[in-house]
C-alpha cells in the first residue's frame, strides 16, 4: 500500500472513531448576552441530519476543548455529526492527506503560507465571491482579512481559499500602571507621542524599555516583530505585501528604515535596560522582569498577547500590568495597522456540510460561545465584547476591531531559511552593532540563494 494513502487511511480511521459529545457551556436562548437569534436563525435554515464533518487542526489538549466547545454548537444547530482531530504536526500531515485525496472537510491552517501552497496545486476548493465580500463588510479592516487568505490556484487566477477565525495580536506595549501613575506618564496614542515618552523617561533618569531577543536556537525573531510593525507603520501595506514575497527587496531603503526605526529604540544605551549590548543577550522570556522591579528598571515592554505568561508569578493583567496599542504615526496617514496571526478555516474536502460550516463561521454566535470562554480574538464587528469574561482580552479585541489594516507576521510567510533563518541571525547581528545595510544585504543574499 502507498505510504502516504495508509497515512490518509489511518487519518480518516481516526475520525470515524472520534466523536466530541459535549454539553452545551452556555444554553441556547439562556443569557442575554449571545445573539442566540444568530443561532436560531441558522438553525432554522440549515439541516444537515446524518451528514458528517472532518475537521483536521492545529489544537490538542485544552484548545481541542474549547473548538469542541464551539463544534457542539454547529452540531446541535444542524444536526450534523462533527469529528475534529488535532496533531502537533499538522503542517506535514495535512500535506500527505490533501496528495492522498483523504483529508478532512475542512483543515485549520496556523499559517496562511501551507495554505497557498495547497490552493496552488488544486488541493483546497476555492470559497465564493459572496464569501469574499461578507469578510471585507463584517471583519474590521476587512479587505486585509481577504488579501491574506487569497492566493493563486492551480489555474493562476486568485480566489479566496480560507476564512480567517480566531486571530492573536502583537501590536501591543506592555506597562506597570503604578509605575506611570507615579511618574505621571500618560499612554501615548502616536508614534511621535511614543518617541516623545521614551525620552523623556531618559531625562527624568529612568530607563524606557526592556528588550530581549534571546530564544535558544530562535534567538532573534523577538525583532523581526519589531521591524514588521515598524514596516506597517511606515510604508503602504502594498509595500508590506511586497516585502513578504521578496518582491521588495530586503535591502530596499524602505526596509532598511524600518530596521533602523527598530534600531532608534534598541540601538541607544540610554533607551534599553542593560544597554544596548543587553538586547541580543536578554532572554526574550526574561525581558519583562524590569517591569516589576523597585524602581523599575524599565517602563515598557513591546511583545505580543502571550507575555504574561513569563510576568511574575501571581501578576494581575489590567491591576499590576496593563498594555496598550503600539501607534501609527499621525503624520504618516497609514490609519491604525495590527501585526498579528490567526488560523485559515479551508475547505479540503468539498461538501454541502463544508460550505454549511463556512456559513456559520459568519455568525455571531460562533464567536460569542468561545469569547466567552478564552483565548480567542476576532475581528467581527458584529458580535457582543461584553460576552467576553476576561477584559483583558475584551480590551485586546478592542484593538483588533480598530484596525485599518492587518497583517500576518512576516517572517512566518517568508521562507523558511529567511524568515526563521538569517532575518533572525541578521537582527541579533543588528543589535550588536552591525550598520542596517550590511545586515539587509545579507539576508537578501539568503533570499537570492534560494531562487
Amino acid at each position: 500500500m502507498n505510504r502516504r494513502f495508509a497515512a490518509g487511511a489511518a487519518a480518516l480511521a481516526l475520525f470515524a472513531g472520534m466523536g466530541h459529545a459535549q454539553d452545551l457551556m452556555f444554553p441556547p436562548g439562556e443569557d442575554a448576552r449571545f445573539d442566540w437569534a444568530s443561532f436560531d436563525a441558522f438553525a432554522a435554515a440549515h439541516d444537515l441530519s446524518g451528514q458528517e464533518l472532518t475537521i483536521f487542526g492545529p489544537w490538542l489538549g485544552p484548545d481541542q476543548e474549547l473548538v469542541e466547545g464551539m463544534l457542539a454548537y454547529f452540531e446541535k444547530a444542524t444536526g450534523a455529526d462533527v469529528r475534529y482531530v488535532g496533531s502537533d504536526s499538522f503542517e506535514s500531515q495535512v500535506r500527505i492527506d490533501t496528495e492522498a485525496g483523504s483529508a478532512a472537510n475542512i483543515s485549520v491552517f496556523p499559517q496562511p503560507g501551507l495554505t497557498g501552497d495547497l490552493a496552488g496545486l488544486g488541493f483546497i476548493a476555492p470559497l465564493t465571491d459572496d464569501d469574499a465580500a461578507w469578510l471585507r463588510d463584517t471583519y474590521a479592516a476587512g479587505q486585509s482579512w481577504v488579501d491574506l487568505a487569497s492566493f493563486a490556484g492551480p489555474d493562476g487566477e486568485k480566489r479566496l481559499y480560507g476564512f480567517f477565525y480566531k486571530v492573536d495580536l502583537k501590536s501591543l506595549v506592555w506597562y506597570v500602571p503604578e509605575n506611570f501613575e507615579d511618574a505621571g506618564y500618560e499612554i501615548p496614542t502616536s508614534m511621535e507621542a511614543l518617541k516623545a515618552l521614551t525620552e523623556q523617561i531618559v531625562a527624568d533618569g529612568g530607563t524606557p524599555w526592556c528588550i530581549g531577543l534571546g530564544s535558544g536556537a530562535a534567538t532573534g525573531w523577538p525583532a523581526t516583530d519589531w521591524v514588521e510593525d515598524m514596516m506597517l507603520r511606515t510604508t503602504s501595506p502594498e509595500n508590506y505585501d511586497a516585502w513578504v514575497t521578496n518582491d521588495l527587496k530586503f535591502n530596499d531603503p524602505i526596509v532598511i528604515n524600518a530596521i533602523e526605526e527598530f534600531g532608534w529604540f534598541a540601538r541607544n544605551d540610554a533607551f534599553v535596560a542593560g544597554g544596548a549590548g543587553a538586547v541580543a543577550t536578554t532572554d526574550f522570556r526574561d525581558s519583562p522582569r524590569g517591569l516589576f522591579t523597585s524602581p523599575p528598571q524599565c517602563y515598557m515592554h513591546r511583545q505580543a498577547s502571550f507575555i504574561p505568561s513569563f510576568f511574575p508569578e501571581g501578576t494581575q493583567v489590567g491591576v499590576d500590568a496593563d498594555f496598550f496599542y503600539f501607534p501609527a504615526y499621525e503624520t504618516a496617514g497609514l490609519g491604525n495597522p495590527v501585526l498579528g496571526a490567526g488560523t485559515l478555516f479551508a475547505i479540503t474536502r468539498d461538501s454541502p456540510a463544508a460550505r454549511v460550516f463556512i456559513e456559520w463561521l459568519k455568525t455571531p454566535i460562533a464567536h460569542e460561545v468561545w469569547m466567552a470562554r478564552s483565548g480567542f480574538l476576532t475581528p467581527h464587528k458584529g458580535v457582543n465584547a461584553e460576552v467576553y469574561g476576561d477584559p483583558t482580552l475584551r480590551k485586546m479585541n478592542d484593538i483588533l476591531l480598530g484596525a485599518d489594516t492587518f497583517r500576518f507576521d512576516g517572517s512566518d510567510l517568508m521562507p523558511g531559511a529567511v524568515g526563521a533563518g538569517s532575518f533572525w541571525t541578521g537582527m541579533v547581528d543588528y543589535a550588536g552593532g552591525k550598520p542596517a545595510e550590511e545586515v539587509a544585504n545579507a539576508i537578501q543574499a539568503s533570499w537570492d540563494a534560494l531562487k
